[in-house]
C-alpha cells in the first residue's frame, strides 16, 4: 500500500509542495503574537533545510526526477552526505516545509502542513528504498544497516568536507529554483500577514523591506537564469 502511494507521490511530487503556500492560508491560534517574529522563526529554519539541499547537491549529486516520472537510479551513492543520512534531500525539504509553517503562524497550518508532508515523503522513501533493495540487492541492504534514513550520523562528517571538493557552480545553476520560491513565499506571507492583521500600515519599513528583499530576490534569480541559459557558468 505505502509503496503504491509513493510511486503516486512521487510522480506528481514537484507539484505537492507548492500546495503548502495554500495551507499557510488555513486560518488558526498564532504561533506568536507578532507575525514578523513567525517570519523570522521560520526564516532560520528554511534556512537550515536550505543548507542541507545546497551541502547535499554541492557534495554528490543525484540526477533528479527518476525516469519516465518514476523511481529511477544508475547507481547506489553512497558519499557526501548519502553517507551520514539516506535522504539528505528530503530532510532539507521537511526543513523547508517546517519552516514555512512556523512562518504562517498559524497552529492549524502546522498540525496539517508537517504530518501530511512527513505521511508523503515517508511513503516516497518506501517506495524508492523499496526499488534501490530490487536492484542493488545485498550492497544496499548493507548501506541502509550503516546509514541512518532520516536522522544524519554526525560522526565523520568534518571530515566528509574536508575530502570531498564542493562545487559550488552546480549548487547554483542546479538549485537557485528552490531558493527563489522561499525567497519570495515567506515575504509574501508576512506581508499577508501584517494585512490580515490590520498591521501593514502601521509597520512601513518592515514592508519596504520585504518588498525591495523580494525585488532583489528578482533581480538574482534572474541573473542566474540568464547566465545558465548563455552557459558562460557550467556546472562541474
Amino acid at each position: 500500500m505505502m509503496t503504491r502511494l509513493g510511486a503516486l507521490f512521487f510522480q506528481y511530487r514537484n507539484g505537492l509542495f507548492p500546495f503548502v503556500f495554500l495551507l499557510v492560508l488555513t486560518p488558526g491560534a498564532r504561533i506568536f503574537s507578532d507575525s514578523l517574529h513567525a517570519a523570522g522563526a521560520g526564516l532560520l529554519v528554511v534556512a537550515l533545510g536550505q543548507l542541507v539541499r545546497g551541502a547535499t547537491i554541492g557534495l554528490q549529486y543525484i540526477v533528479r526526477g527518476g525516469r519516465d516520472r518514476r523511481v529511477y537510479a544508475e547507481g547506489l551513492v553512497t558519499e557526501g552526505l548519502y553517507g551520514h543520512c539516506r535522504n539528505p534531500m528530503y530532510v532539507g525539504n521537511m526543513l523547508i516545509l517546517v519552516g514555512v509553517s512556523l512562518a504562517s503562524n498559524s497552529w492549524s497550518c502546522v498540525a496539517i502542513a508537517v504530518p501530511l508532508f512527513t505521511f508523503i515523503y515517508s511513503a516516497i522513501v518506501v517506495t524508492e528504498e523499496t526499488y534501490l533493495r530490487n536492484k542493488f540487492g545485498p550492497a544496499f541492504v548493507a548501506y541502509m544497516n550503516s546509514v541512518p534514513r532520516w536522522l544524519p550520523k554526525l560522526q565523520g562528517i568534518r571530515a566528509t568536507f574536508a575530502e570531498s571538493r564542493f562545487r559550488w557552480r552546480r549548487v547554483v545553476l542546479k538549485e537557485y529554483g528552490t531558493p527563489f520560491g522561499w525567497l519570495m513565499g515567506l515575504p509574501l506571507l508576512a506581508l499577508w500577514n501584517l494585512w490580515r492583521d490590520g498591521e501593514l500600515p502601521l509597520r512601513p519599513v518592515a514592508m519596504e523591506l520585504l518588498l525591495l528583499s523580494m525585488l532583489a530576490t528578482v533581480f538574482v534569480w534572474t541573473r542566474i537564469r540568464a547566465v545558465k541559459k548563455s552557459r558562460t557558468l557550467v556546472a562541474d
